[in-house]
């Protein structure tokens, strides 16, 4: 595999950090792009700590801001992973609308306006072809479980994106990939479950705070909830460098067979 130059989006920890790391690893030149300004010196750091700064470029990337993502579109690079985003849980039918607006800026306006940008000035100076699109959907791309509704719905919506412009761009040699985790531990699910209770209101709301919390509770304590992140970082490292592969990449085997399970039995859905 030839040597990529892939820019991250939110790689402050997580996925991206670890991926990030284990490409640089393997010969890859990295654009490292966190969300404030207070993770780059740290990161910078622990790039710095371990021999990779002239393989990572850590820099600043608040896709709300025009600026920033204005000066992003005009880097070069062979690969834009977008993998930044963020999660509201709990009840669709009781979730404050602003709350779904935001998450769906954040994991899917702004995204989408990055890749815009990049791609039409691909496109436009004759470097399209061998460029690559990654999007870090999720296991919750392809299903929907109760409480996880609104999140899980902007990764419906990425994957709708996704699948358009693996169509639309083939003709310009632009590859187009998802990338689905499972509820790995990275403590992005964790902290994504806490965000309903700002405001559930027991006094106010037919869900109980008690009751919902419960529930995330018996999910994060079940093995399915706390998988090891390292598995699905290993499968990064190896499928967003790729010129081939898969368009879906699931992880890990048991969610994706879970899945195609899930997808086959919705045909026979009663309501």
């Amino acid at each position: 595999m030839t040597s990529k130059t892939i820019l991250i989006t939110g790689a402050a920890g997580g996925f991206g950090k670890g991926a990030a790391i284990g490409m640089a690893r393997n010969g890859h030149k990295i654009i490292a792009t966190v969300h404030v300004s207070s993770q780059v010196t740290p990161l910078r750091e622990e790039v710095a700590a371990l021999g990779l700064s002239d393989m990572i470029r850590v820099e600043r990337l608040d896709l709300t801001d025009p600026y920033d993502l204005r000066q992003a579109i005009k880097w070069n690079f062979d690969i834009l992973w977008n993998n930044a985003g963020m999660g509201e849980a709990g009840p669709v039918w009781e979730i404050p609308l602003d709350l779904v607006r935001k998450n769906y800026e954040v994991n899917v306006f702004l995204p989408l306006q990055l890749t815009q940008g990049v791609v039409q000035r691909w496109v436009r100076e004759g470097k399209a072809h061998g460029k690559k699109v990654v999007f870090t959907s999720s296991m919750g791309g392809l299903f929907t479980p109760a409480n996880w509704g609104t999140y899980v719905s902007t990764k419906h919506a990425l994957e709708a994106f996704a699948e358009a412009m693996q169509q639309e761009l083939a003709a310009y040699g632009v590859k187009v990939q998802t990338i689905n985790p499972g509820a790995y531990y990275t403590g992005y699910n964790e902290t994504m479950a806490d965000n309903p209770f700002r405001w559930l209101d027991d006094e106010v709301n037919f869900t109980k705070r008690a009751d919902l919390r419960k529930g995330f509770d018996d999910f994060f304590a079940t093995p399915e909830g706390r998988m090891d992140a390292q598995e699905m970082i290993d499968s990064m490292i190896e499928a967003v460098p790729a010129d081939e592969g898969k368009f879906r990449n699931v992880m890990p085997k048991a969610i994706e067979d879970m899945l195609k399970e899930h997808q086959l039995q919705a045909w026979d859905n009663q309501i």
